[in-house]
């Protein structure tokens, strides 16, 4: 069933496990179900994100009808998450097509100014119900040899940046990247630890794709109620697509989806019993 994302992330803060939140590839039926079939037999609330620039070749329109006919056919809370929306034409533009998650990623501007745009999407997505995820401390980016720069986000950047305003959930950049991860990752999870002395807020944590699992555990006791994966999400179908070619198939290309479907889904199953949510729908 289609629902916001604001009481599964609150929910699982309280109870101390993530709602995994899952990049679709810009409307990749077979990506979708997936997603919602493994939540659905696993009894999980589950995130269904979108990059804008992966749905540049389907339309964002077309991902959202798929994932609101996915999350129709299924029994447990599905939201459809806009992630890393970096403009407030880019939020609103989701918001009118139906998702019912945002990201505002101010991330790469000051505080003051960061906070400014967070609170003008806030505003109007109050009005229709839809909760705002915000970030705070740039999520490093790497680049083919895995090289990345110091993250220097401290809790009283935070602590400023709450001051401000008051979104539902919150993304703090803790040495954390997207991409797969060249060498071990230095995660700072005091960062957190220092956060949740002075606010309740339901974390994030994106860059979840190669990350200790130990330090992803870690991370949910500290307060992270939505994990994010999309590079392996999106390896992993590819891997299992290029299998199901050495198949008979009979070029019959629902056969392929199929195959890469239900390999995929086993996936998510595990991500779903590492993000704790197993049975919390």
């Amino acid at each position: 069933m289609l629902v916001t994302s604001k009481e599964m992330l609150e929910k699982a803060r309280r109870e101390h496990y993530a709602v995994p939140a899952m990049n679709t590839q810009g409307g990749n039926y077979d990506i979708i179900w997936a997603i919602c079939r493994a939540a659905e037999e696993m009894h999980s609330p589950a995130i269904l994100a979108h990059y804008v620039a992966t749905g540049a070749y389907s339309g964002d329109d077309w991902f959202v009808e798929v994932c609101k006919w996915c999350a129709n056919k299924v029994s447990v809370p599905i939201a459809i998450h806009l992630d890393h929306g970096d403009s407030f034409d880019i939020c609103m533009k989701s918001l009118k097509n139906g998702f019912t998650s945002l990201m505002i990623d101010g991330s790469t501007k000051p505080i003051e100014e960061n906070a400014r745009l967070t609170n003008e999407v806030i505003k109007v997505a109050k009005c229709f119900g839809v909760p705002v995820e915000a970030e705070i401390g740039e999520l490093l980016r790497l680049d083919e040899a895995g090289v990345q720069m110091e993250n220097k986000n401290v809790a009283e950047q935070v602590r400023q940046f709450l001051d401000l305003c008051q979104p539902d959930s919150l993304a703090i950049g803790i040495g954390n990247a997207h991409g797969y991860y060249k060498g071990e990752p230095d995660i700072k999870l005091e960062v957190l630890e220092e956060v949740r002395k002075f606010t309740d807020i339901p974390f994030v944590l994106h860059g979840c794709t190669g990350m200790r699992e130990d330090i992803i555990k870690e991370a949910i006791k500290l307060g992270v109620a939505k994990i994010n994966f999309g590079t392996e999400i999106r390896y992993k179908y590819v891997e299992h697509y290029e299998e199901a070619l050495k198949t008979n198939h009979q070029g019959h290309s629902w056969k392929l989806s199929q195959l890469a479907n239900d390999a995929l889904t086993k996936d998510i199953k595990k991500i779903i019993r590492l993000a704790g949510s197993e049975g919390k729908a």
